[in-house]
């Protein structure tokens, strides 16, 4: 009688792990499913127009100028390494916000840094932050370069064509409070390079008079100083961060305006 009990009871045993085993499976694909989907970017990946430079590249500058597009090469794998491990992180807005963003603002800096390298030994050439947005799954369109208007060649000063005649560019001063010790020396380094970008603005304004239409300025030199603000104020949130807590909304001093 015994035996005849048993049987029952090591069936039901075996039905009761079979249900466990599938619902243990039904959970866990669940749970896969959500970690692939969350932000909405499984399976695809950031893409960049590749920069069009339009002017001769002098053999002095070559080199600086390769080094800064294999930046951007490196910045585009960094981000897609970025955009896979980050997969079911964040919001529907995960992506532009803590990557597709702070790309541009890499780019921006590393694009005006090969038109800064050229424009040592030759025509500097213009408005290459076009190619700085990035996008998922296809690199946006990029827009057709500001057209230019010529210097005026009468003897009437420096005209203005920039709208930026005896003006200067002013920013506004980050505010910071307990710097830790430790941060202290590459806060202060950041903080000079943001003096030094600047300086290199307002002499881009002084030297640029009368050239490009009403919207130069802010397309050609206060868009750019901003993106490096960007950059230098993120980096300055990064070293605090490093040693003590992170200090939030720094981006709120990158930009700058004509007064």
């Amino acid at each position: 009688m015994s035996r005849a009990h048993a049987k029952p009871q090591r069936r039901k045993r075996v039905l009761v792990a079979g249900v466990a085993v599938a619902a243990t499976l039904t959970v866990g694909g669940a749970i896969a499913a959500f970690a692939a989907g969350g932000n909405n970017s499984a399976g695809q990946s950031i893409a960049c127009p590749k920069p069009v430079i339009g002017v001769a590249v002098p053999a002095q500058a070559q080199a600086e100028v390769q080094r800064e597009l294999a930046n951007l090469d490196k910045q585009i794998a960094e981000a897609n390494n970025r955009l896979r491990t980050s997969a079911g992180e964040g919001g529907p807005n995960f992506v532009q916000n803590a990557i597709l963003g702070p790309l541009k603002d890499k780019r921006v800096a590393a694009l005006n840094r090969i038109e800064t390298a050229i424009g040592r030994n030759a025509a500097k050439p213009e408005g290459l932050e076009r190619f700085a947005p990035c996008g998922l799954g296809q690199a946006p369109a990029v827009p057709a370069p500001a057209a230019t208007s010529p210097k005026p060649s009468s003897g009437t000063g420096s005209g203005t064509g920039s709208s930026a005649s005896g003006k200067t560019i002013e920013c506004p001063v980050p505010v910071l409070q307990n710097v830790p010790a430790k941060a202290k020396a590459e806060v202060d380094r950041e903080l000079q390079n943001l003096n030094k970008q600047q300086a290199e603005a307002n002499e881009r304004l002084r030297t640029s008079a009368g050239q490009g239409g009403p919207n130069f300025v802010q397309n050609a030199i206060l868009g750019p100083l901003t993106g490096k603000r960007a950059s230098a104020l993120d980096r300055i949130a990064i070293a605090i961060g490093r040693v003590g807590e992170r200090p939030q909304g720094l981006e709120r001093f990158a930009t700058c305006s004509l007064k």
